[in-house]
């Protein structure tokens, strides 16, 4: 029988007697990304919307979508508007955290103005009459780049008049 290499020692390499190389350890270590793999299919990591609601004195804004995504996932969010006085010019403001690092895909039914004030969104609905409400969705898609946890605030103004404060926050996966 030839001999190992010098660099070689039949303990270490052929025999595996050390503790670090214990056929127990290698199958522990396999279990980490094997379990990753399993949360994904249980949709752990999922899109899974929530709702947040925040009321003032003439109306109350209801934010129905995601606190947690996956990158490069689509999803609506939906914005409901409940005008318990007149609201003369419903505006919703969005955070920056609503488009950074995602593409908006469409916005239904189309607000009358859309703009962009120190990269917030914008959205003008005019007229809701008292006792009715208001439905705007927004669709999205994450952008694979984007992973973190980005604030998505909310604010309900009727003119220049703050109506409702919705904070809430997001997660994104990669």
């Amino acid at each position: 029988m030839a001999s190992p290499p010098h660099s070689l020692t039949l303990k270490t390499h052929r025999d595996r007697q050390n503790w670090w190389q214990s056929v127990w350890i290698r199958r522990a270590l396999l279990l980490v990304p094997a379990s990753l793999v399993v949360l994904g299919l249980l949709n752990a990591f999922g899109q899974r919307p929530a709702t947040t609601a925040a009321s003032g004195a003439t109306g109350k804004i209801t934010v129905y979508a995601p606190v947690h995504a996956r990158s490069g996932l689509s999803y609506a969010a939906r914005f409901r508007i409940d005008a318990t006085h007149v609201l003369k010019q419903a505006r919703l403001i969005l955070s920056p955290g609503w488009a950074e690092g995602y593409t908006v895909n469409g916005a239904a039914p189309q607000p009358l103005t859309e703009g962009s004030t120190d990269g917030k969104l914008n959205f003008g609905f005019g007229r809701i009459p008292a006792g009715s409400h208001l439905t705007f969705w927004i669709s999205l898609q994450v952008n694979p780049t984007n992973v973190g946890h980005r604030p998505q605030d909310v604010w309900l103004y009727d003119g220049s008049t703050l109506v409702a404060t919705v904070h809430r926050t997001i997660t994104i996966f990669p």
